[in-house]
């Protein structure tokens, strides 16, 4: 029951994040860098074009984003939601980030 009670709140904020025109404010998994598309990844986003100094800064990113986050679930379902509330929170901020 505890289960499906912090499934349910998960779910919750994951559709929060994606309804609110704001975003939510907390952080990402490190595991969904790679989700996160290229199309958003340029220079205009102040995101550096190296591919190491790229992924540096992904991992920085989604370190921060985790930071702010509850502890990463042991449940492989919630590991999923958590690594989506994750990947989301990544795209919004680059999203978010002022062009150059």
């Amino acid at each position: 029951m505890f289960e499906v009670t912090l499934l349910f709140l998960v779910m919750l904020v994951i559709a929060a994040c994606a309804f609110l025109p704001s975003g939510c404010s907390s952080p990402e998994s490190s595991q969904q860098s790679d989700a996160v598309s290229d199309s958003c990844l340029n220079s205009e986003l102040g995101v550096p074009e190296d591919s190491t100094f790229k992924q540096n800064f992904l991992t920085h990113l989604q370190s921060e984003i985790e930071s702010a986050l509850w502890p990463r679930p042991t449940d492989s379902i919630l590991q999923r939601h958590y690594d989506a509330l994750v990947s989301a929170e990544l795209e919004n901020r680059l999203a978010a980030m002022p062009d150059s």
